[in-house]
């Protein structure tokens, strides 16, 4: 394994376990770029760079889509509000709707809804 695909596991198991501790309320401040490279004890400059020549995409790329996958997956349950779901995830709900709809193309609450139609039961 060449040093920038390590660099780059291991940036993304940092995000991994930094989304699972947000999300069970071991913290609630959500990481920054230099707070996964000082856990890799790398500059942050250099773990972008590395990453971009790696992959070809941000940094930002695969932690914000590592964000939407625990945001979908939260909205799933009904026992959190869209609100609850954005606040869990450090965002302010207007602004967690804005983010989510830029990504998605669709609100939570559109997301939501279409998720409890798709598992509704067919009546024949």
């Amino acid at each position: 394994m060449s040093r920038n695909e390590e660099i780059f596991r291991n940036y993304l198991a940092v995000i991994d376990i930094h989304l699972e501790e947000l999300v069970s309320g071991k913290t609630d401040r959500m990481y920054e770029l230099q707070d996964i490279a000082a856990h890799i004890f790398i500059h942050p400059t250099h773990l972008s760079t590395v990453i971009k020549q790696h992959t070809g995409h941000h940094p930002c790329y695969f932690y914000e889509q590592k964000i939407m996958a625990h945001a979908k997956k939260l909205l799933q349950d009904k026992q959190y509000s869209v609100a609850d779901v954005a606040y869990t995830l450090t965002y302010d709900p207007s602004n967690f709707t804005k983010w989510f709809k830029a990504f998605e193309g669709v609100t939570p609450s559109q997301y939501r809804s279409r998720l409890m139609q798709a598992a509704a039961p067919v009546n024949v």
